[in-house]
């Protein structure tokens, strides 16, 4: 099992830029942001395969969020820029041993989580 610590949340005004980070406490495979409004269900955001060569995004995200990661580091990370209020949640990184790609917007698919990180855009 691979421990995950997400942070780099925080409150921001509409049209801000965070980023988010996420060290894993050994190697990963897959990986993928997820987020959870209140009163939502957990929601998939962006995806990376283990090389970085193949990378998704939520319709939503797309042009404005950018996953990347760092594998001598066991970093990921998530550059969101130009938010907007509805991008409030609480932010998940996941880590997953499937090497399916299409796998990886489905939380189901993901074996270990952080403990997540909030996430708060005012307008």
């Amino acid at each position: 099992q691979v421990q995950l610590v997400e942070s780099g949340g925080g409150l921001v005004q509409a049209g801000a830029s965070l980023r988010l980070s996420c060290v894993a406490s050994g190697d990963t495979y897959g990986m993928g942001w997820f987020r959870q409004a209140p009163g939502k269900e957990r929601e998939f955001v962006a995806a990376i395969s283990w090389s970085g060569g193949n990378k998704q995004y939520a319709d939503s995200v797309k042009g404005r969020f950018t996953i990347s990661r760092d594998n001598a580091k066991n970093t990921l990370d998530l550059q969101m820029n130009r938010l907007k209020p509805e991008d409030t949640a609480v932010y998940y990184c996941a880590a997953t041993k499937s090497a399916f790609f299409p796998d990886y917007t489905h939380s189901e698919k993901y074996e270990d989580w952080g403990q997540g990180t909030q996430v708060t855009v005012s307008s």
